[in-house]
């Protein structure tokens, strides 16, 4: 469950959202659009609690997994640790490579995340999220920086890995929008 209740925020004297509320449905992707600067990140900050929001409050039951606009993973570890790191051993060395290989990043299992481009960077924080245990995904810009054919799979990819989950993904790019919000919300 996710649900937004009047939230507000607002930094200095500029106000970034107002009483936005909002029923986030389960098992579905919610796809929030706007201008840059319209309040996209801080709502989904808000929602994953990592905010606290000026008035209002979220509802939120069950375990989150995130990609962030950053990649924030460990540069001196390899593609393999950086999503062990958020899996433990709860998936096999074998389904890690072969979900690394699904998304192009078949030589990746073992390679030093900072020898890899910004690209595959990208790729690997998005499995790391994809293959935790989650209830709610929050991904923000999850496809930046990848090149077209590249983002072709990698949607593909993404989005038979959430059918049926509830994600909640910020974009600017309508051509993903439509590939995968069954709710648009436009800021």
């Amino acid at each position: 469950m996710l649900k937004a209740v009047n939230i507000s925020k607002k930094f200095g004297g500029n106000i970034v959202l107002e009483n936005f509320s909002r029923d986030f449905p389960d098992g579905k992707t919610a796809v929030i659009l706007g201008r840059s600067g319209c309040g996209k990140t801080t709502l989904l900050n808000i929602l994953m609690g990592l905010l606290p929001p000026d008035g209002g409050e979220v509802l939120r039951d069950g375990q989150i997994s995130a990609v962030f606009q950053e990649n924030r993973l460990c540069e001196n570890l390899s593609a393999g640790a950086n999503i062990r790191l958020v899996t433990g051993g709860a998936i096999a060395d074998e389904q890690i490579a072969r979900e690394l290989s699904a998304v192009g990043l078949s030589d990746c299992m073992k390679k030093p995340v900072r020898e890899l481009s910004g690209g595959m960077k990208r790729r690997v924080a998005l499995l790391r999220a994809l293959l935790s245990k989650y209830d709610i995904l929050f991904a923000d810009e999850p496809f930046k920086g990848l090149d077209l054919d590249t983002k072709q799979s990698v949607l593909q990819y993404f989005r038979e890995k959430t059918l049926g989950k509830t994600v909640v993904l910020v974009t600017h790019d309508s051509a993903e929008c439509e590939l995968l919000a069954d709710e648009v919300i436009r800021l």
